[in-house]
């Protein structure tokens, strides 16, 4: 069964190369940069995840690892709207919206209620979206030094 072309919505157009959904006929530099960025952070995130949760699994235990995991797709989630948020800042709005908030702090008092989630797994597991971010500003940090020295 091929359910390619049975979709009701159209094809994305050619010039749409954002990773976060939205249509760019021809992006500027600055926007290519832009989603060259929140891609390599959604590969560091998802990396770290993956590597993470296996060693939680290992070392704690799987309870605690899908726990962890929880906290991290909310983390992806997070970051994915964040991305959204700033495509569209300038053009459409003004400033950042504040509700992106609402689903870690959803979160937390889900798990503070329900018996099986664990607060402090979940909310590490969110922050692995900072990791990448350290990551990511590490190895362009380091990519301009060794720049630099290979200029004197």
């Amino acid at each position: 069964m091929n359910l390619a072309n049975n979709s009701s919505e159209p094809a994305p157009s050619q010039g749409d190369n954002s990773p976060t959904g939205f249509n760019s006929s021809k992006p500027s530099n600055s926007m290519q940069d832009f989603y060259q960025l929140a891609q390599e952070l959604l590969f560091w995130t998802l990396t770290l995840t993956g590597i993470v949760f296996v060693f939680v699994w290992v070392f704690y235990s799987l309870n605690i690892a899908l726990n962890y995991l929880i906290g991290a797709c909310t983390g992806v989630v997070y970051l994915r709207m964040l991305a959204k948020d700033v495509e569209r800042l300038g053009g459409e709005k003004k400033q950042l919206s504040k509700t992106r908030l609402a689903l870690l702090i959803g979160l937390i008092l889900l798990a503070s209620r329900w018996n099986q989630l664990q607060i402090l797994p979940i909310f590490l597991g969110f922050l692995t979206y900072k990791a990448s971010l350290i990551i990511y500003v590490l190895r362009t940090a380091f990519a301009s030094d060794s720049h630099k020295v290979g200029q004197s």
